[in-house]
């Protein structure tokens, strides 16, 4: 190479020469034409291997991006059709119950004309005065039920591990209850009110975070080997998700205390080799070297 790029510096030099007219003659005179040339043909054939090797780069860069790109595009479009959909069904669910608000509405106010018709048959004033007295505890009662399923269904703006998400009231409410069951040590409790949240909650914005602090429940009550399960499904299901790392530390801890050094050495190698600058890759190296 070294040699390549001596003749190149040879070629060049005399190159320069060439604008000038008044030393043409010397370079000739000089007999460096043959120098120049095989150095030129030199540099050619190692740009051109070089320009094989960056265009082979570019285009794989090219691809990759064009890949990225088409899987970005579709899940834009995958949770632009979720989202659309929810909406349809939470204007659907308003009408719905704005129908049923009004019949109910309607229906009481024809229940309260009966029994004002009824007293009135009577000539009875206390009953006249108690059916009014019920008619209106009644519709309080009805109104209030309806506003408070309205606003069950209405969603609500939280951030979910960093990510803000539309979330109906009472899914946020069960989630925080089992959370707080977690985090003040009632782990039955919690491993309850998790699972029955993903069964209820399927595929909802809560879903991931779900199901690892599922995995740590399971991990509180020492079932290990449920916990390995579950720590390894959150992985595989949402490897991009910011407790992605912490999820592999709590599956290397289960897998110790299971007596499978072999399988934590493996899952601590795992979480640095995928998360390297994560705060539990920093503890899953200073762990891997104690494992026997």
């Amino acid at each position: 190479m070294k040699s390549v790029e001596g003749a190149w510096g040879a070629f060049q030099r005399p190159r320069a020469s060439l604008a000038a007219p008044s030393r043409l003659c010397s370079w000739r005179l000089r007999g460096r034409a043959a120098l120049g040339a095989l150095g030129l043909s030199l540099l050619a054939s190692s740009a051109q291997a070089g320009l094989f090797d960056d265009e082979e780069a570019r285009k794989a860069i090219i691809d990759l991006r064009a890949r990225i790109t088409q899987i970005e595009g579709a899940n834009k479009s995958r949770v632009a059709e979720v989202d659309a959909a929810q909406a349809r069904r939470n204007e659907e669910a308003t009408e719905q119950l704005s129908v049923l608000r009004r019949s109910l509405l309607d229906l009481n106010s024809q229940i309260v004309a009966l029994r004002i018709e009824i007293a009135k048959l009577r000539g009875t004033d206390e009953e006249l005065t108690r059916g009014l007295s019920d008619a209106q505890k009644m519709q309080r009662d009805i109104a209030q039920s309806l506003d408070e399923r309205m606003a069950a269904l209405e969603p609500q703006k939280v951030s979910i591990d960093g990510k803000e998400q539309l979330v109906g009231r009472d899914e946020r409410r069960s989630y925080d209850e089992a959370v707080a069951a977690l985090r003040g040590g009632d782990f039955d409790k919690a491993v309850t009110l998790l699972a029955n949240f993903q069964r209820r909650y399927a595929g909802g914005p809560y879903g991931d975070s779900a199901r690892f602090w599922y995995g740590n429940a399971l991990y509180g009550k020492r079932y290990y080997k449920d916990a390995i399960v579950a720590f390894r499904e959150f992985v595989n299901q949402a490897p991009d998700h910011a407790r992605a790392p912490e999820a592999l530390l709590a599956l290397a801890n289960s897998q110790s205390e299971t007596k499978d050094p072999k399988g934590a050495k493996s899952t601590l190698e795992e979480l640095i080799k995928a998360y390297p600058q994560s705060e539990a890759a920093r503890t899953a190296r200073d762990r891997l070297p104690k494992i026997r």
